[in-house]
């Protein structure tokens, strides 16, 4: 039996085992900066798959190896996930970690918990057909994603200066093959303007006015922003309008904007402040790009600006065209190969920090932030062995 065999063979085996781990950490909430106990769940689990080394870092990451070899290979997947939302638009419990019918049903089951136990097992069979000896695999169950994409990595690789070969990120692209996805930035935009009675509203400024004036130029801008073949449109979109104003029988003095900014290959974070500071040059505003720093569940102060740069690799690139034959030596067919329409790790990854990221995760990604999240069991088989022999012909 050749290793191609092998790795099928124990993927299919340890279809049930992949399932329950993953059923274990869907049971864990785990929101943004309260990922502790899936953490410690993730831990139990890698260590009961024999891996080498498992630490938690001071940010609270989990990060397993197995290996010692020159080439370092990191599989990636953030373990916190978005709130459960309405719960009468849910069929079953969010938090049950049900199997049934095929799939593992529940919050984070699909974005993206999955990844990461579906890589965990990649690591076990690896471990029991004989694990490469020129490789070190690292398994990174990251945190605070949800709240600040990329944050995770920044820190990895900036304070625990782990630098991999390839980082092989997880989110969900329903088996196929993704090399890439349009950036984002938050923006700020406040704007000044002088109160005066409501009675006479000629004696003030009314900031109202001056914002809503910039907005339905940024509904304009976004009509005419540029445009890449691969990764589509860059959008700007305006996702709250807050104001105040010393009474409401007065004129406003202050409001204040929030844009989501999606930026596409060649747009970068200069290119889109600009891009409003012409639009507001003549009204007293101003235009922030916002920070994120907050916390971990560690006690640890950590955070970042919230500029998360477009990136991708070519069909080419040697990373991708090693998931291209892994994909086709496992599965006999050619992969799809696309981009996520969401944002991942990658931005800093890659974005940032140039190491080569390619995509691939179970599970379909409209379910990600959704009610009714469900992953085919499936999906999980079929991750695991490409993990497997992703890392195996690298």
């Amino acid at each position: 039996m050749d290793k191609k065999e092998k790795i099928l063979e124990l993927a299919k085996k340890y279809e049930q085992y992949t399932a329950e781990n993953l059923s274990r950490v869907v049971k864990h909430k785990s929101l943004s900066l309260h990922e502790e106990s899936v953490i410690k769940e993730y831990k139990a689990i890698m260590e009961e798959a024999g891996f080498d080394e498992v630490r938690i870092d001071k940010l609270g990451n989990i990060i397993g190896r197995m290996g010692n070899g020159k080439k370092l290979i990191a599989i990636d997947g953030h373990i916190d996930v978005v709130d459960l939302g309405n719960l009468a638009n849910w069929d079953f419990d969010p938090l049950g970690g049900e199997i049934k019918d095929g799939f593992v049903h529940g919050r984070g089951s699909v974005d993206q918990k999955g990844g990461p136990i579906a890589a965990i097992t990649a690591a076990r069979i690896l471990k029991e057909i004989g694990f490469p000896e020129d490789v070190t695999l690292l398994v990174t169950g990251t945190v605070m994603e949800e709240d600040s994409d990329g944050l995770c990595w920044k820190y990895l690789v900036e304070e625990e200066n782990i630098r991999p070969d390839v980082v092989v990120v997880t989110e969900p692209t329903n088996l196929n093959i993704y090399r890439g996805h349009r950036g984002r930035m938050e923006i700020e935009v406040e704007f000044f303007g002088v109160s005066a009675h409501g009675s006479a509203p000629e004696r003030g400024k009314n900031a109202i006015y001056d914002a809503s004036r910039a907005v339905l130029e940024i509904e304009k801008l976004n009509e005419r922003l540029a445009y890449d073949e691969f990764l589509g449109k860059g959008t700007v979109v305006v996702s709250e309008f807050v104001s105040s104003s010393p009474s409401l029988c007065a004129v406003s003095d202050y409001a204040k904007i929030h844009l989501d900014r999606r930026l596409t290959w060649g747009e970068d974070k200069e290119l889109a402040l600009n891009e409003i500071r012409e639009i507001v040059k003549d009204m007293n505003a101003k235009v922030t790009l916002l920070e994120y720093n907050e916390t971990s569940y560690t006690g640890l102060n950590y955070g970042m600006e919230k500029y998360y740069p477009t990136w991708k690799l070519e069909e080419s690139h040697p990373v991708i065209q090693k998931g291209i034959d892994a994909y086709k030596e496992l599965f006999g067919e050619d992969p799809k190969v696309d981009k996520w329409t969401f944002s991942t790790n990658g931005v800093t990854i890659n974005g940032y920090f140039g190491i080569p990221v390619i995509g691939f995760g179970p599970g379909n990604e409209v379910l990600a932030h959704a009610p009714n999240e469900k992953v085919p069991v499936e999906h999980l088989v079929k991750a695991s062995a490409f993990y497997a022999m992703f890392v195996e012909n690298y």
